[in-house]
């Protein structure tokens, strides 16, 4: 008498999305939606102090202002995106791992632009400074957030499932002479 044993796992995944744009108020309510909108009042009140000052010519007046505009920018429109359910909608883009990328990069941005306008002797500059590392924070915070959701294999909007069963077959044969 022979066993053969055989075990086959099977993984299912459901992807559940509304495939129409619409306005949802709620998300502003959300962590990641605080964060971003959190993210977007610094990234201006930062730019603001610099181009306030006598100053704002200067190199690392520019460089802050360059991040944070961009900074100001992409988290605008991911808001809008997120707010009008755009996510959702094109689903297939890999919108987190985007978000995650981005944030990691401006908050080693925010980081040196921050440093570089804290050490000039402007107080408008050390002001931004102050919004600078306060960003960073934000930044950091919302890259680590993006990171778990992505180690988890979640998508940006709507909901994913991810089953897994295990099947475990046993053939016995006889074998006569």
């Amino acid at each position: 008498m022979t066993d053969f044993s055989q075990t086959a796992t099977v993984t299912q995944t459901t992807t559940v999305t509304q495939p129409y744009i619409r306005y949802d108020p709620e998300y502003v309510r959300s962590i990641p939606g605080i964060i971003k909108i959190v993210c977007i009042v610094l990234n201006l009140i930062g730019f603001i102090c610099i181009e306030v000052s006598y100053f704002s010519h200067l190199s690392r007046g520019s460089f802050f202002n360059t991040v944070a505009m961009l900074g100001f920018w992409f988290s605008g429109i991911m808001l809008v995106f997120y707010l009008f359910h755009v996510c959702e909608k094109f689903h297939k883009i890999p919108w987190l791992k985007i978000e995650m990328y981005f944030c990691a990069a401006w908050t080693l941005l925010y980081m040196l632009a921050s440093s570089l306008a804290a050490a000039a002797n402007v107080e408008a500059f050390q002001a931004a400074a102050f919004f600078g590392y306060c960003a960073m924070v934000a930044y950091g915070y919302d890259a680590f957030l993006k990171y778990k959701a992505v180690s988890a294999g979640e998508i940006a909007q709507g909901s994913r499932t991810v089953q897994q069963q295990q099947q475990q077959q046993t053939i016995s044969t006889v074998t006569t002479y």
